[in-house]
Formats: C-alpha cells, sequence, structure tokens
C-alpha cells in the first residue's frame, strides 16, 4: 500500500512537502511517480524517480520548483513544492511501479496511493 500526506492550504509563493510511504512489501526496486488532478481535470503527471534515485522527471510546469526525492531506508518518497502558484492546486497522487524506469504516464503505474489535497491560496 502506498500513503501520500502533508497536503495543506499554503499561501502562493510557499512551500509544502508530500511524502509517499510504503507498506507491505519491499519497495526499494520500485519507482515512484506523482501525478496531480484539478477539479475537471485529467490527471497530469509531476514528477518520477527511479529505485535508486538516480534519474528523475518533471513536468515542465514544475521544473525548477519541485523536487522528487527518496529515502529507501525508510520507504518513502518525497515531493518538496517550492514557489507553490494557485495552479498548483490539485490532489496529489503517488505511485509504484516495479519496472525502475520513471514513467511520465499513469498506465506503467501499478500501485496507486489515495491522494492528498493541496490547495494554494492567492
Amino acid at each position: 500500500q502506498l500513503q501520500a500526506s502533508g497536503g495543506g492550504l499554503v499561501q502562493a509563493g510557499g512551500s509544502l512537502r508530500l511524502s509517499c510511504t510504503a507498506s507491505g512489501r519491499t519497495w526499494t526496486f520500485y519507482s515512484v511517480g506523482w501525478f496531480r488532478q484539478a477539479p475537471g481535470e485529467e490527471r497530469e503527471f509531476v514528477a518520477a524517480v527511479t529505485w535508486s534515485g538516480g534519474t528523475t522527471y518533471y513536468a515542465d510546469s514544475v521544473k525548477g520548483r519541485f523536487t522528487i526525492s527518496r529515502d529507501n531506508a525508510k520507504n518513502t518518497v518525497y515531493l518538496q513544492m517550492n514557489s507553490l502558484k494557485p495552479e498548483d492546486t490539485a490532489v496529489y497522487y503517488c505511485a509504484a511501479n516495479s519496472n525502475n524506469y520513471a514513467y511520465t504516464i499513469k498506465q506503467p503505474y501499478g500501485y496507486w496511493g489515495q491522494g492528498t489535497l493541496v490547495t494554494v491560496s492567492s
């Protein structure tokens, strides 16, 4: 199971750190992605990281503001979000896949967390 947490209400320009904690199996060799879904919108890719943490990908809209990282000893992947904008408001989901590839699309991810709401006020 994946558990996403850390969402909340923040003013524009502020920061939040989301966590995705895994349990129930050894997740060390899984790649993890973060996606988000705003009301009435499709779920979109935000960031992804391979199991080693050596390769990361970001959506253009968050590049330079968000950082994905992981602590395999804690079975946790983080998404540090800085310089938040109102358009970052969405439910954020973490997902995992066992192929050790940081996919930027939803389909390869077989495991999903329940989502955590991020609201950025202007």
